[in-house]
């Protein structure tokens, strides 16, 4: 029943700018924290940042911080990634998520729901 779809991706060159979307289904969209996560080919999957549940709170990991901003619009059950100065470790698969708990941020195994990724390539 649940469905989340992440749509967006595709290959940048360093410095480019992508927008990633979510659209949830399935599910009362605003009873859920929304994550990103990334895994890159060899690596353990990697959070990039949480949104509450309004959109007022975000969390972002270091890597991250200062370059990419979650976003969401509660009407469209949509979540998106905004991703600037793009840089070739950037490159992965990216994946959104949903969790009920307040107290889940950063650990992926506890969130309830993924989406199916998408594939972000950026180039040198």
């Amino acid at each position: 029943q649940v469905q989340l779809v992440e749509s967006g991706g595709g290959l940048v060159q360093a410095g480019g700018s992508l927008r990633l979307s979510c659209a949830a289904s399935g599910l009362t969209f605003s009873n859920y924290y929304m994550g990103w996560f990334r895994q890159a080919p060899g690596k353990e999957r990697e959070f990039v940042g949480r949104i509450d549940r309004n959109g007022g709170i975000t969390n972002y990991a270091d890597s991250v911080k200062g370059r990419f901003t979650i976003s969401r619009d509660n009407a469209k059950n949509t979540v998106y990634l905004q991703m600037n100065s793009l840089k070739p470790e950037d490159t992965a698969v990216y994946y959104c998520a949903a969790v009920r708990s307040s107290t889940v941020v950063v650990t992926g195994r506890l969130y309830n729901y993924w989406g199916q990724g998408t594939q972000v390539t950026v180039s040198a």
